[in-house]
């Protein structure tokens, strides 16, 4: 049974996130389990993410989800704009919920997205970052 889509394409913010994330080397997106998802080989960034509060979800419809570094991911939980993601958390993903479009905050949001893509792209397409 397909995922229900859980995004509006018209969405600034994904369309932020979009740009961002498919300006890297290699970047595509596809959907999945009803998020977009950008990847190379492997995933390093969704839009949208949840988690589980007293047994209840809690959906956090423009965040993105970044697999960062621990050091980079413990100093960022003690913010309460992230979030562990459902499934993806006990494996290091960390949701962060994104600021406006036009607010400030976006120069971060290109640089958590270039630390998760360090991390889970071929090294060539991490060379071609330099």
């Amino acid at each position: 049974m397909p995922h229900p889509q859980m995004f509006h394409d018209d969405d600034p913010a994904l369309t932020r996130v979009r740009d961002l994330a498919l300006a890297l080397p290699g970047a595509q997106e596809k959907v999945s389990h009803g998020r977009p998802a950008f990847f190379t080989t492997k995933v390093f960034a969704y839009y949208g993410g949840s988690h589980k509060v007293d047994g209840d979800w809690r959906q956090h419809p423009q965040a993105v989800m970044v697999l960062l570094d621990e050091d980079e991911r413990s100093a960022l939980l003690e913010e309460p704009r992230s979030f562990v993601p459902a499934y993806l958390g006990p494996s290091g993903w960390l949701g962060i919920n994104l600021p406006a479009p036009g607010a400030e905050g976006w120069a971060e949001v290109a640089e958590l997205l270039d630390a998760s893509f360090r991390r889970t792209a071929p090294a060539r397409l991490v060379r071609e970052l330099e």
